[in-house]
């Protein structure tokens, strides 16, 4: 298999902080270099015509894209250690917050960079500044209900390591990275703290 990726993109780093964590090998990384427009050649396009990265190339030639989807996948082929849930109760609580964190902050913290850092017109047009900024109000509303849900638990889904915490991390590292955001620096110190933990861990420097 064959997955194309982006060193300095954050769903790209959701896959490999997810393989790293499993300790998935062979499988070939090819990176893909968004600042010269890689994903938009006509070769690319052809294996995911959203032009996004990652994507994870089949030993049959089919093609998986979207990040979840892919670590689905990753799932099946390696079940342990379980990161997706242990049963249908389970697996319904991680997906919850997963989808929440992903949608809840990890969009709008792309949403946010996207529309008012200058590094990223060229990614981004047109730039919508004002949409920008309240795309980032909201991502501290979101990381405000996150910190409260740390107070009361260890993991974004509960007691254990998750695909969930995954998908939170590179959403702050991201954020960390092009908003300057740092949770304890506004008082979210269960946030930060998780957050501290999470950067401990080796599969955090997977790339």
């Amino acid at each position: 298999m064959r997955l194309y990726s982006a060193s300095r993109a954050p769903n790209p780093r959701r896959v490999s902080m997810f393989m790293a964590e499993k300790g998935i090998a062979g499988i070939e990384v090819v990176q893909v270099d968004l600042g010269r427009g890689e994903h938009r050649s006509d070769d690319f396009v052809g294996k995911n015509p959203l032009a996004q990265v990652p994507v994870l190339e089949l030993d049959d030639g089919r093609t998986l894209s979207e990040t979840r989807a892919i670590c689905t996948y990753l799932e099946g082929l390696h079940p342990q250690p379980n990161l997706m849930g242990e049963g249908f109760e389970e697996r319904a609580f991680i997906e919850m917050m997963d989808r929440r964190c992903e949608l809840q902050l990890f969009l709008r913290i792309a949403n946010c960079v996207r529309h008012t850092h200058p590094g990223l017109a060229m990614l981004e047009q047109p730039q919508f500044g004002a949409f920008g900024v309240s795309q980032g109000d909201k991502v501290r509303a979101t990381a405000r209900w996150l910190d409260g849900v740390l107070a009361g638990q260890p993991y974004v889904a509960g007691e254990r390591f998750t695909i969930a915490d995954i998908t939170a991390f590179c959403a702050l590292e991201f954020a960390r990275g092009l908003m300057k955001f740092r949770p304890g620096q506004e008082g979210m110190d269960h946030l930060q703290a998780w957050r501290d933990r999470m950067a401990e861990r080796p599969s955090a420097g997977a790339i």
